[in-house]
């Protein structure tokens, strides 16, 4: 099966709504590639790996979570590491497509909401703000669970250790938020809407103690972990919508 760049940039963009989501960088086609693929591999980001094993695989496009142009990064040269992720793209054009917040955010292909559907959460909606736009999910059980019991099930789902830091009133959990990555902070947002339990991918020294004396459950199962699904998800969905060949590209990565 062959489908056309602008096709599958057009379900990306019906699909994800990117243009909805003042990001921390550009969302969507970050590199023009081939107007014909027949191939994409997924992955968490564009790293110097990924890109050498698309190539690899032959692919004509690789879509991630983590592209490669940051506002934060501000200009670069493209020396050095950079080089080396963006030269092989290029050079095999191969068409690179990043989508963070949306696919952060989504209901159905999210990252956050890939996870609670593992978790069997129920009533989903969408949970968090950056700059006016949701950047996870909460969800809720009819049966509360223990801690230590949801903290096993993320780690059977993650193939990781989770860091639990426990509430000081140890209430069971009903009720949760999830925002995946780096969004250790937003546990303060999970109490403002009384939330028991927040699950994110990352947590500091502060957060562990504040959370856990503010009386809610974090859980941090690393950043990549924790965004592995929903590539994974929009990849399945992908495969789905145009029967092509699809692969995913994993990676070590503790963090």
């Amino acid at each position: 099966m062959i489908i056309n760049k602008n096709e599958l940039n057009k379900f990306f963009n019906e699909l994800l709504n990117p243009h909805d989501f003042s990001d921390y960088g550009p969302n969507g086609l970050q590199i023009d590639g081939k107007e014909d693929i027949q191939k994409v591999t997924f992955s968490v980001s564009a790293t110097r790996h990924s890109v050498e094993k698309s190539v690899e695989l032959k692919s004509d496009a690789l879509v991630v979570h983590h592209g490669l142009f940051w506002n934060f990064h501000g200009a670069k040269t493209i020396t050095g590491p950079f080089a080396k992720r963006i030269k092989p793209l290029i050079e095999n054009n191969i068409n690179l497509w990043g989508y963070h917040l949306p696919l952060d955010a989504h209901l159905e292909v999210g990252n956050a909401a890939s996870l609670a559907k593992k978790l069997a959460l129920e009533h989903l909606i969408s949970f968090g703000d950056y700059k006016g736009s949701p950047t996870g999910i909460s969800g809720l059980w009819s049966r509360p669970r223990k801690a230590k019991e949801l903290k096993n099930d993320l780690e059977k789902i993650l193939g990781r250790s989770v860091l639990h830091a426990p509430a000081y009133d140890n209430r069971e959990i009903k009720n949760v938020g999830i925002i995946t990555g780096g969004a250790n902070s937003e546990w303060k947002l999970a109490v403002k809407n009384s939330l028991d339990a927040y699950i994110t991918g990352e947590m500091s020294e502060h957060d562990w103690h504040e959370s856990s004396e503010s009386d809610i459950h974090m859980f941090a199962g690393g950043h990549h972990a924790t965004e592995r699904l929903g590539p994974l998800a929009l990849m399945e969905a992908v495969k789905n919508k145009f029967n092509i060949e699809c692969e995913f590209i994993d990676s070590e990565n503790p963090a």
